[in-house]
């Protein structure tokens, strides 16, 4: 099917339009450049500098349209739709159906933007990079300025339609600047052809960059820029995503043995970029050598794919500055951070115990063997994982900054190097005891009403962990001002996926061996087989499982989840079908059913609930204030009660914790609050991933601007009115 390029392949023609601190400043608008301007090694680099600010995965997604950047640990509609957060995303809520035809209720749009706005939309940063591409080969830079500058943009071309491809299958494939013609047009490519030109600009991006890269990487000057390693990380990315469920419904193990074949080949040649698993072998203490990874300042060999930021003040002229607002986010009110993001109970529960094991109250990964030790729920932190200490915080734990946030306007109760985070919570009025849906609750240390009760700590600045802060901190922006990197790919992804790759073709001890390295990272050893089961190598399907359950770990809170859920098909197992969807799409490998294959409860029918750890009732009848005024009475009905030391995570944990515990089971219970949607008559509603989301069609608004671009199966076209004929597994795109 045809399309009109006055709207997408307009898109990519309309404009002209950009490590260190210095690779920051660089990102600026050059829309206004001349083909001339290739000629010169500084306009071509500003150039592509330019395409760098519109592609680069930013962390911050609240601010950020999601066509330009993946999903990356916040609560948007995909870590919704995960164990992460509660409340339904929209993928989730049952009491809607995403439509293709009407903006009210719409499914998300991944594949335009704005249309007609060069540098708010896919096809005008598509536009851009191709304009780069065509400037650059055509200039009179010497061939080694060119090779330097081409296998950036590449990437970067790569990188773009990977983000549609994940979604949609086969997309529109545009290489060149071209004119808005009115009736000249372009057809969406099969998938198999979308798959094989991203494949292909990445296979370019490595070989030209590999002189540049290939011996350790950029130099600090550049670091942040693509490399060699980034365009084999991303390649590899792609060959298993191809290979999963989802784009794979008969199991063909060729994909497999070529992704696993492909791992054997790009791992070294990702090593000589400076890349390997940072602090293998060196967990430091409780795993801090891993929290510490997450906002390692200076040239990181964990890093392959990463975006930068710098400290800043927003507003200057010109505005160089580029802030990290994660550590803002997840920072406690009485610290002046924003809040806190709330993990959902369900993810506290399934956290693996520190055996290594799953809890033997989680009812997935079921073909894996759980753990000996018994989790108690009422007190979630005992026993557990090293990483859940570093993913989660709780009532009674260290947690230190650089700054302070008393003053004589708050109770605040501790300055950054000494605070500690007591999230405990009371209730002002006793009708609010055992209300799920209440949300009158009330937290010490100045917490009050902004209290949590549970926070997320994953990716933390954490003073004791690392004693140079990323961050400019001020009473007045709190952690606002954050230089901490993002890490989009890092090492651990490729090991992982090369153990996926190994697994599913056949060489499951090759699997296994990358587990092993990654928890050996954190502090087990072989003494247990690092907390792993023995005979994986021998059960393909519990090895796979061991392997889902190791990325959801591994990866909490950095926006992978639900794209594991989806290429797996683990809301429904994939047995569900799509009305109109031809027999190519019933899935037949994996035994017809992955959930089954794995043991995974199906996400489908369950729901999230939140936590929080309440005073008992035998301590004022669980009851305090609702405001402390200054100079006022303390509203904490455990004011006068002695608190064990926080937990200090550069000390032994047992016995901290078990002194935790004694004041928990003395003065604290825990309680379910509502996390997921309740109806209008208080009836719980329960997750429902519908099976035509697992490929979303186009939005409305994309329909309307490209008429005759072909909607997917399971989808109406709001041009038309007529239903979806794309079929994004085919291999063969029908002559409409």
């Amino acid at each position: 099917m045809k399309f009109k390029t006055y709207s997408i392949a307009a898109m990519a023609c309309l404009a002209l339009s950009s490590c260190s601190d210095d690779f920051l400043k660089d990102m600026k608008n050059y829309e206004s450049t001349t083909p001339e301007a290739y000629n010169y090694y500084s306009g071509a680099l500003g150039r592509l500098a330019d395409v760098y600010a519109l592609a680069l995965p930013y962390g911050n997604s609240s601010s950020v349209p999601i066509w330009q950047v993946p999903s990356n640990g916040r609560a948007d509609d995909e870590s919704k739709s995960t164990e992460e957060y509660s409340g339904f995303g929209c993928y989730v809520n049952g009491e809607i159906t995403l439509s293709s035809t009407s903006q009210t209720n719409s499914v998300p749009d991944y594949f335009q933007g704005q249309a007609r706005k060069v540098r708010n939309s896919t096809w005008g940063r598509i536009r851009n990079v191709n304009d780069v591409i065509a400037g650059i080969s055509g200039s009179t830079l010497t061939e080694e300025q060119k090779n330097e500058l081409l296998g950036q943009a590449y990437f970067l071309r790569a990188w773009c339609y990977y983000l549609m491809f994940k979604w949609y299958g086969g997309v529109p494939i545009i290489t060149e600047v071209q004119n808005p013609v009115p009736g000249k047009s372009t057809a969406r490519s099969t998938t198999k052809e979308t798959f094989d030109f991203i494949c292909e600009d990445l296979d370019r991006a490595a070989e030209l960059l590999a002189p540049f890269t290939a011996n350790g990487g950029w130099t600090s000057t550049d670091y942040g820029r693509a490399t060699t390693a980034a365009a084999l990380a991303l390649k590899g990315r792609m060959m298993v995503l191809y290979a999963s469920p989802l784009f794979n419904r008969a199991n063909d193990k060729s994909r497999w043995e070529a992704a696993y074949k492909f791992f054997q080949e790009a791992i070294p040649e990702i090593n000589k970029c400076g890349n390997h698993l940072a602090y293998e072998g060196n967990p430091g203490d409780n795993a801090s050598n891993w929290a510490k990874m997450f906002i390692e300042d200076g040239i990181n060999p964990e890093a392959i794919y990463v975006a930068l930021y710098n400290q800043i003040a927003t507003g200057g002229t010109p505005d160089y500055a580029k802030n990290n607002d994660w550590e803002q986010g997840i920072r406690p009110s009485n610290t002046l951070g924003s809040g806190g993001k709330v993990p959902s109970a369900a993810i506290i529960d399934l956290f693996p115990m520190k055996d290594g094991k799953r809890p033997s109250s989680y009812n997935s990964y079921t073909v894996l063997s759980p753990s000996a030790i018994e989790y108690n729920p009422d007190l979630p932190f005992l026993d557990r994982d090293p990483r859940f200490y570093r993913t989660f915080a709780f009532p009674g734990v260290c947690w230190a900054f650089n700054g302070n946030p008393m003053n004589d306007e708050n109770h605040n109760a501790y300055n950054g190097p000494d605070y500690q985070l007591w999230n405990y919570v009371w209730y002002s009025d006793a009708s609010d005891r055992g209300n799920i849906e209440s949300g009158n609750t009330y937290g010490p240390d100045g917490l009050m009403g902004n209290v949590k009760g549970m926070y997320v700590r994953k990716r933390t600045d954490d003073l004791h962990v690392n004693t140079s802060a990323r961050y400019a901190y001020t009473q007045g922006t709190g952690f606002k001002y954050s230089a901490a990197p993002y890490m989009e790919i890092r090492y651990t992804e490729v090991l992982l996926n090369y153990a996926e790759a190994a697994c599913q073709s056949g060489h499951s001890d090759v699997a296994v061996d990358q587990l092993k390295r990654i928890r050996g990272r954190v502090g087990y050893t072989a003494e247990n087989n690092y907390g792993l089961q023995t005979g994986l190598e021998g059960n393909e399907a519990a090895c796979m499982a061991a392997i889902l359950y190791e990325r959801q770990i591994e990866f909490a809170y950095e926006g992978k989840r639900f794209d594991d859920l989806r290429r797996w098909m683990l809301f429904d197992g994939g047995t569900q079908t799509v009305p109109g969807a031809p027999s190519t799409w019933k899935l037949t490998g994996w035994g017809g059913n992955t959930c089954q294959y794995l043991g995974f409860e199906p996400l489908n029918g369950t729901r999230r609930e939140n936590m929080e750890f309440r005073v008992q009732d035998k301590y004022n009848g669980g009851l305090g204030g609702d405001k402390w005024v200054i100079g006022g009475k303390n509203p904490d009905p455990l004011a006068d009660v002695s608190r064990p030391a926080a937990v200090d995570y550069r000390s032994e944990l047992e016995p901290q914790l078990k002194n935790l515990a004694d004041f928990y089971t003395t003065y604290l219970e825990r309680a379910v609050k509502k996390g997921d949607n309740y109806n209008s008559a208080h009836a719980q509603l329960y997750m429902n991933y519908q099976p035509q989301y697992y490929f979303p069609g186009f939005a409305y608004g994309v329909s309307v601007n490209n008429e005759g671009l072909e909607q997917t199966i399971g989808w109406m076209d709001a041009s038309t009115n007529a239903t979806g004929t794309f079929d994004p597994l085919a291999e063969t795109v029908t002559e409409k």
